[in-house]
């Protein structure tokens, strides 16, 4: 099969994916109602002789069959926006009061979208299967998971999988790719303190629960330092504070809620169970009680190095030796892509989108977020570059 020049493609294509991309834009969903999102999608991927399939409410599952038996790839992109208002002055701004893409999705599907035309064009000559899954939900309770309990990951089974995110700290023009744990694991916990109310005049006659949860919070901050290999990086972060009545109650009830972000599977479950040790050990100890309720969140993403290795070389050989970015920290924020990843090996890499000149500068998550949409054909060429050299050295054993 002779080499294809997929940027190229890409680049021809330029306006149809910043037409994607800005429709999405200016019609933002939040997750599990992306129902217009869902429905474009949809539309798209049936206009190229694409199988679709419905899966956990509003997730599309676009299926390409190649030639023969071959392996499978999956390629992901998120489209849920966040409840933020927009506050860029551009004809392209949010519609919907409340609501905004701010963390790029719409440029993670209108990219996927454009390269499944891409690869439709070779589908009489590439060696296997893609199936595109279009996710909801990956800012919330996480659609990730529902995908693949409804059968994402099977029918054909799936040998591989890769995602793209915007990240405005890389230029557009640019890739990066980390090897190994990339993003964390996160999971919340929740508790209440019960004291004993007096009065604050005579403070001997009760139990002080904001002097407990402020002995807690202090005990807290030790779990970290003296409880874990400093090489290894955990926060444990305390971010709702609520007791108290009145200045001369001594309250009987305070509450407190936070976040754990670690990077290894076994240090989570360390982590985890000293907060609540240690949160019921001081309440306990200061003649008090505690509630604690501890969630799981999204796992640790953890690229497969092997799969790492072919972005950067598809990196390389779609944009050049100099335009990957190989990061060796990890990131403490997390994404729920990490589930697919406990199912196949596969990675994740980051699309830059920063251009100064233009003001394409403020963070993700921030109600001024934009992208340089120069770089909406490399993240397309990218996603379609790497199904295509995935299914090839397969087929090449």
């Amino acid at each position: 099969m002779p080499e294809i020049d997929y940027l190229s493609q890409a680049k021809e294509l330029k306006e149809e994916l910043v037409r994607i991309r800005r429709d999405i834009h200016m019609h933002p969903e939040l997750g599990m109602e992306e129902h217009r999102t869902s429905a474009l999608v949809e539309a798209y991927l049936q206009s190229l002789g694409l199988e679709t399939k419905r899966v956990a409410g509003t997730g599309i599952i676009g299926i390409f069959g190649g030639v023969g038996a071959g392996k499978t790839v999956g390629l992901r992109a998120d489209m849920d926006a966040l409840p933020l208002s927009d506050e860029k002055k551009v004809e392209y701004a949010s519609c919907v009061p409340g609501k905004m893409h701010a963390c790029g999705h719409d440029a993670h599907t209108a990219c996927l979208l454009v390269a499944a035309k891409l690869l439709t064009q070779y589908q009489a000559t590439l060696p296997g299967h893609i199936k595109f899954f279009f996710q909801p939900a990956e800012e919330t309770d996480g659609g990730a998971l529902p995908m693949i309990e409804e059968g994402a990951m099977e029918s054909p089974h799936v040998d591989a999988v890769f995602a793209l995110h915007c990240d405005e700290s890389i230029e557009a023009g640019q890739v990066g790719v980390t090897h190994g744990q990339t993003n964390a694991a996160a999971d919340t916990f929740e508790v209440i303190i019960h004291g004993k109310s007096c009065h604050g005049a005579a403070p001997h006659e009760g139990i002080d629960a904001i002097v407990v949860v402020a002995q807690v919070i202090n005990a807290l901050q030790s779990i970290v330092s003296r409880n874990v290999d400093p090489v290894d990086s955990v926060v444990v972060t305390i971010g709702m504070l609520r007791g108290g009545y009145k200045e001369n109650i001594i309250a009987d009830r305070a509450e407190l809620s936070g976040t754990i972000r670690t990077l290894s599977p076994v240090t989570r479950e360390i982590v985890r169970e000293r907060v609540e040790r240690t949160i019921k050990g001081v309440a306990g100890a200061m003649g008090a009680s505690a509630e604690v309720r501890l969630t799981r969140g999204y796992p640790c993403l953890i690229n497969d190095r092997s799969m790492a290795d072919l972005v950067v070389a598809t990196g390389k050989k779609v944009l050049g030796e100099n335009h990957v970015v190989l990061d060796s920290k990890p990131s403490l924020g997390v994404e729920d892509f990490a589930y697919f990843l406990e199912k196949a090996p596969g990675a994740f890499f980051r699309l830059g989108v920063k251009n100064e000149k233009k003001g394409i500068v403020h963070p993700a998550h921030s109600s001024l977020f934009d992208i340089d949409e120069d770089a909406l054909p490399v993240g397309a060429a990218m996603m379609a570059q790497i199904a295509t050299a995935y299914l090839q050295n397969s087929a090449r054993g």
